[in-house]
């Protein structure tokens, strides 16, 4: 079996986003950039899959800009097979994305995809469900559980009410959430390893997916600064200031 795993880089999650002066969008320059933990998850699982002989091959895959090339050698030093990058010189929306990897998908044929639930730079959460549409295949999303078994995946996933149980034939598309695992940590000989892995390079142009209109972010703007907290000496003094905020 074949697992192909959707690895997006993002700014790093405990680095601090500025907005760029003009209101055009974050700043990135010089900021650490990192695997979407979502997708690290994903890639987490693949290499389970793969340990206990469920899966012979994991493949992972980006639509980044050139420089990208580090953040799938470290998706190959935790342990994938191969890497594929779809070289995008912008940020791509969602549909394009999944278009782009339906055409991975005819390429490498996986018997199961695995993406991050969402990306924690947009968090649209919409990549994977648009991917199993295009392509005709079953879903199952924000995945806290994951056996594969028979020519089917079994999914446990949380929901208001509890937990629920799916089950897809594969070929199949999965996300995962956060419980599903713990990301193995990185050892100097496996990112030694990886510099000799397989590493292709695709042109997004190359791929002729179908041109995508998608909604666009005009201005950021930075959440307003915190307000110092007052001290009341009592309920009433509290009611009245509320009153006097008009928040009451």
């Amino acid at each position: 079996m074949k697992i192909l795993v959707g690895y997006k880089r993002v700014v790093d999650a405990n680095v601090r986003v500025q907005v760029k002066p003009d209101g055009s969008g974050v700043v990135t320059d010089g900021v650490k950039l990192s695997a979407n933990p979502f997708d690290d998850i994903a890639l987490e699982e693949a290499l389970r899959l793969r340990d206990a002989g469920k899966a012979t091959e994991v493949v992972v895959a980006t639509i980044a800009p050139a420089d990208a090339q580090p953040h799938l050698r470290n998706g190959l030093a935790m342990g994938a097979n191969r890497a594929i990058h779809v070289v995008a010189d912008e940020a791509v929306p969602p549909l394009a994305a999944a278009r782009a990897f339906l055409k991975l998908i005819e390429k490498e044929q996986p018997d199961l995809v695995l993406m991050g639930k969402q990306a924690i730079d947009d968090d649209s959460s919409q990549t994977g469900q648009m991917l199993a549409t295009l392509w005709g295949r079953p879903q199952a999303t924000f995945a806290s559980k994951l056996v594969v078994d028979g020519g089917k995946a079994t999914v446990t996933r949380e929901v208001d009410a509890g937990l629920e149980t799916l089950e897809v034939d594969l070929p199949a598309v999965v996300t995962t959430d956060l419980r599903l695992n713990e990301p193995r940590f990185i050892k100097l000989p496996d990112i030694m390893k990886a510099k000799s892995k397989p590493l292709e390079t695709i042109q997004l142009a190359d791929l002729a997916i179908a041109a995508t209109d998608a909604p666009k972010a005009t201005q950021y703007a930075p959440p307003a600064q915190r307000q110092r907290g007052v001290m009341v000496k009592d309920a009433a003094e509290l009611v009245a200031v509320l009153k006097q905020k008009g928040l009451l």
